[in-house]
């Protein structure tokens, strides 16, 4: 049974003490502490600072994506992810369509939205307008929060207004629109809302709750396109019922919370292995998903005028190359020197490349050998090390489950047993 810790001292603890304190509170094996002690490539006084009550830090494998052009530039991306076929998925696809130039890309801006939630206000829609009729004065209080934006040609971009029917009646929300430009830019929109809130008051004469960003960055949009010649996917009947298939994710939520959760295998592995908020970028996806009131794909699949295959995706991207965890996390600071991009824009660009990349190789899978097949040649070596075997064991383990044609938890037990009985 575990014991209860002190919260205020525990919190005070080093690192190596609150795990030792954790490790004796729930009887931990010494197997499971030894593994928590193991060291990283983050070093423990900086991943102390990162969170609070830090014990210890989980590893998740990089791979790289290769063969990528991205608006005619070779790519290399980082991928931090846990799970197999991902990586070897996006690369397969980017090699596929290398002969019609690769992925183009563009983006709608950098602009993030802050939302200040006013209650109580009397006559909301006079209240509204006078809001309007303030934009300068806002510019001047939004503008004044943070000169080192300005300086690097951010700041306030413009307001909206809303008035939101509610089951505790109508509500005015104001939108602030703000340029964040190489910053995610929730803590400076945070504080732009924040730091308005009290003269909002003042205005509607109505009650102030809610002053944080917005993360349906709808004025933040990464898009991507590219296509595929046939000869390359397999022929006709493959790109058709590729069509097909993704014709059932427009139309289908249950279709396509799938498509779209393959799509952000490749997008949420980008997003984390640079160091940005993989939550944040989910959360928008999936709004952006469901905005026009039924949950559908985020990518559109259709065929050309020359017959290609031709894909397109487009999904709000709220992603930094400054501040946060890409500047505090040594390694997301290395991998997004390896991405090479020069700013925000590009690197949102680039992962909505992945994005599509990712999508085509899940519906080449399903509409051609399924997507177990692949997908478990590549979990075989997982499912060896699950079993036990180490070293050169795993590959010996994989290779006797692949000519029995098994992959399973009792097939890798009996060909490690056979093996070390060989051994």
């Amino acid at each position: 049974m575990t014991q209860a810790l002190d919260a205020g001292v525990f919190a005070a603890l080093s690192p190596e003490a609150r795990l030792n304190g954790v490790v004796e509170a729930t009887g931990l094996s010494d197997a499971s502490a030894a593994q928590l002690r193991e060291p990283s490539n983050l070093a423990p006084d900086v991943a102390n600072h990162m969170i609070e009550n830090m014990i210890s830090t989980i590893a998740i494998p990089v791979g790289v994506a290769t063969g990528m052009i991205v608006d005619g530039r070779e790519r290399l991306v980082p991928l931090a992810i846990e799970e197999t076929s991902i990586v070897g998925f996006v690369s397969d696809a980017a090699a596929r369509c290398r002969a019609t130039g690769g992925f183009s890309t563009s983006m709608s801006g950098t602009v993030m939205i802050a939302q200040v939630q006013v209650l109580g206000v009397a006559n909301p829609h006079a209240a509204r307008l006078e809001i309007l009729a303030r934009e300068e004065e806002i510019r001047a209080i939004c503008d004044g929060c943070d000169s080192v934006l300005l300086e690097h040609g951010g700041g306030f971009r413009g307001l909206e207004v809303r008035l939101v029917e509610s089951s505790q009646g109508m509500m005015l929300v104001l939108h602030l629109l703000v340029d964040t430009r190489d910053a995610m830019g929730a803590n400076t929109v945070n504080t732009m809302a924040e730091r308005l809130a009290p003269r909002i008051g003042e205005w509607t004469k109505g009650t102030v709750l809610l002053r944080i960003l917005s993360n349906l960055a709808d004025r933040r949009l990464a898009r991507a396109r590219a296509a595929w010649r046939v000869e390359d996917i397999g022929g006709a009947q493959v790109r058709d019922a590729m069509v097909s298939a993704s014709a059932l994710a427009a139309s289908d939520p249950y279709r396509a919370a799938t498509n779209n959760k393959g799509i952000m295998n490749g997008i949420s592995a980008v997003v984390l292995a640079t160091g940005n908020d993989t939550r944040a970028v989910e959360a928008g996806a999936h709004a952006f998903a469901a905005r026009e009131g039924s949950y559908r794909s985020l990518s559109h699949w259709e065929v050309d005028p020359e017959g290609n295959l031709s894909g397109a995706i487009e999904l709000p991207m709220a992603v930094g190359t400054v501040g946060g965890a890409t500047r505090a996390h040594p390694t997301a600071r290395a991998l997004l020197e390896l991405t090479q991009v020069s700013g925000a824009e590009e690197l949102a660009r680039v992962i909505a490349a992945v994005g599509l990349a990712q999508n085509f190789a899940a519906l080449h899978a399903l509409c051609t050998d399924g997507i177990q097949k692949g997908h478990m040649a590549r979990h075989a070596a997982n499912v060896a090390i699950e079993a036990g075997a180490t070293g050169p064991e795993v590959e010996a383990v994989v290779a006797a489950m692949a000519k029995r044609g098994t992959i399973s938890a009792s097939a890798a037990r009996e060909a490690l047993r056979s093996h070390r009985e060989e051994a």
